[in-house]
């Protein structure tokens, strides 16, 4: 769907790889801290390793700091992890593969990554389901049916994800959808396991 895409179309280069990140034993959360409060994301390391070291190193090189909720359709989804308030889209790696084909769903509360058309060219941007997205799901290896990769779920903060679907937003910047007063990603970190 074109709201999910992101804004530029990138060369497939399969650039991260599950093995590259050190991951923790046990459970991984990483929090965002939003202009509108605190969201936490339980990452599915098991299910989807490309997309969550991806994620990882993202949040790990600060590169979510100061970013922007760029696209919040109501009743579907709100979508961040690119640009900055001034919608300039910052420079990522490589995109990723595509892993929709893990068993997860696309349905309320989980996380997805962002994508163009094209399957495997997710990099930085994802997406929080306001609702159950079956059409977004993996149905098979074909163009139309790859899905779109689930990866984390929002164990804390949905009440604050349903504030940013509440935002009002247009289409002032040629894009539609923005919200009209900007909605910051401050700062995204990986939690300590006794927080």
């Amino acid at each position: 769907m074109r709201w999910l895409f992101t804004l530029t179309i990138s060369i497939v280069i399969f650039g991260v790889h599950a093995e590259s990140f050190d991951q923790p034993a046990g459970k991984t959360e990483v929090v965002l801290e939003t202009s509108k409060g605190d969201i936490t994301f339980e990452l599915f390391i098991d299910k989807a390793p490309i997309s969550t070291t991806n994620f990882l190193e993202y949040v790990k090189s600060e590169f979510y700091n100061g970013t922007i909720f760029h696209r919040v359709v109501a009743d579907f989804v709100v979508q961040g992890g690119g640009l900055t308030p001034d919608m300039q889209r910052r420079e990522t790696r490589p995109s990723i593969a595509n892993e929709a084909d893990n068993g997860l769903v696309n349905e309320r509360g989980t996380v997805a990554m962002a994508r163009t058309r094209d399957p495997h060219s997710a990099t930085s941007q994802f997406f929080v389901n306001l609702k159950n997205n079956a059409f977004l799901n993996h149905r098979s290896k074909t163009l139309p049916g790859w899905g779109y990769t689930v990866f984390a779920r929002v164990s804390r903060g949905m009440d604050v994800v349903d504030q940013i679907a509440a935002s009002p937003t247009g289409s002032g910047t040629g894009v539609p959808n923005v919200p009209l007063e900007p909605i910051m990603i401050n700062n995204a970190r990986v939690l300590e396991p006794d927080e």
